[in-house]
């Protein structure tokens, strides 16, 4: 069945948006022959009976989309409430509920909802409803086991090698902000240490009469005095007692009489007057 023009722009469109940013565990594709031959593709939600499956769902539009919704009916055999042994879907999106305003992307994403929140009380198989509210564990076996043997594919689509949008990465933005750095405010309690430049100790010179040797405080712990006059010194800063504190040994020279003439002189002497 042919579409106005307007309405195959609209198709194109979304098809479009949907094979270059499709959600999440959602899939498109279409056939080249027609491109009103539209299948999506569902991955079971992780944590329900349907995970590891792929379901198809088939869509037929017609001359009156958008202002009515299109068909659409599930092409994979599922065991749910809400799905008929047919593929036929029962959820308000498709009928009272319906907005021109919707699309292909939310039909597949509602379907996808109706997979992890099952309405048990507008059940199409009765049989799926009455398990689900009176035997969870047992709805949930027989739900995996159609999975495993009708929706398992042994390799997983080839169209969910393309990333979905929720997995884009928006692309890192330059900042242009400019930050100045400022210094700090002065703290009033602060207090500043100046540190003053110390001189360095000067030499002092300390006659020392009793040896005629001069102590200073730049010699180290014993002085020898050219003499034979040693001393004992304590650090540097006890200079000005050194005289009281040091135990000073001298060695006393034997005298010697200046002016004394010496013996063979006065021998001489006495030779002359005799002569």
């Amino acid at each position: 069945m042919s579409v106005t023009p307007a309405v195959m722009r609209r198709l194109m469109r979304e098809l479009a948006e949907l094979q270059n940013s499709p959600p999440e565990g959602i899939r498109v594709v279409t056939s080249e022959d027609n491109m009103l031959d539209v299948t999506g593709i569902i991955e079971g939600p992780e944590g329900t009976p349907y995970a590891g499956g792929y379901f198809r769902v088939k869509f037929k539009f017609t001359e009156e989309f958008p202002a009515a919704p299109p068909k659409c009916w599930f092409a994979t055999k599922i065991f749910h409430p809400n799905v008929s042994s047919a593929g036929e879907i029962c959820v308000n999106t498709l009928k009272k509920d319906w907005k021109s305003s919707y699309g292909i992307s939310h039909i597949l994403v509602t379907v996808k909802c109706l997979l992890i929140y099952p309405n048990p009380e507008s059940a199409l198989d009765e049989e799926a409803g009455k398990l689900l509210l009176e035997d969870y564990n047992s709805y949930c076996d027989r739900a995996k086991l159609i999975t495993s043997v009708h929706a398992t594919p042994k390799t997983r689509p080839a169209e969910f090698d393309t990333p979905s949008s929720s997995d884009a990465t928006p692309a890192p933005t330059k900042s242009t902000t400019t930050t100045t750095s400022k210094a700090p405010p002065p703290d009033s309690t602060a207090f500043v240490v100046k540190t003053l430049p110390v001189s360095p100790p000067t030499s002092t010179t300390t006659p020392l009469h009793a040896s005629n040797t001069l102590v200073t405080s730049d010699s180290a712990s014993s002085i020898t005095s050219n003499k034979g006059i040693t001393m004992s010194l304590g650090s540097e800063n006890s200079t000005s007692n050194v005289a009281a504190n040091a135990k000073v040994s001298v060695a006393a020279p034997k005298a010697v009489k200046r002016g004394a003439a010496p013996a063979g002189g006065e021998k001489r002497k006495k030779a002359l007057k005799r002569l």
